[in-house]
């Protein structure tokens, strides 16, 4: 999926060098969406040169060497692609704590309260994270917008679930 994210980005910002589009990635929070390390973003911008995906296009400013880029005829049909084959798909929500949750009756139910204390306090960061960045960033796009809305919307389901989770574990103890 980071290959559609750096075709998609690269067609919004044409020559952009890759720090410029990596930090945009930080930026609006695309973590919440596609896991990336440093490392995977370059080897998978290196990838899309390598596959004439992109073009680099080296400029020189006032102090130092930039590869900027831009998409090919090619990455742009590539990024066609990409678009239909994660558009149509649906995918399971997997949250690592459903995998514990198989087990939560065979642990003890203190430590059980704290984990789910954890994925609560943790959520209520993410929440606040995606509101700061719907109130305070004009420039995200209509259906970025609309999919970061979504995904608070479904991070508030998940804290009051934790809630109920809760007063289960406080009503058999």
């Amino acid at each position: 999926m980071i290959p559609l994210l750096i075709l998609g980005l690269l067609k919004q910002n044409p020559g952009s060098y890759g720090y410029e589009l990596l930090a945009l990635m930080e930026e609006r929070h695309y973590k919440y969406i596609v896991n990336f390390t440093k490392g995977s973003f370059y080897y998978n911008l290196q990838q899309l040169e390598e596959k004439q995906y992109i073009e680099r296009i080296d400029q020189l400013d006032d102090t130092r060497e930039t590869h900027n880029y831009i998409i090919t005829e090619l990455g742009d049909k590539e990024f066609q692609k990409l678009m239909y084959k994660y558009g149509s798909r649906t995918d399971y929500i997997n949250l690592s704590f459903y995998a514990a949750m198989l087990f939560a009756n065979e642990y003890k139910s203190e430590e059980l309260t704290r984990l789910i204390e954890i994925q609560i306090e943790q959520t209520k960061k993410k929440i606040c994270l995606l509101e700061q960045s719907l109130e305070h960033n004009d420039t995200i796009p209509t259906y970025f917008r609309k999919m970061l809305e979504n995904s608070r919307s479904h991070h508030l389901v998940n804290v009051q679930w934790f809630k109920e989770l809760l007063k289960d574990i406080r009503k058999e103890n």
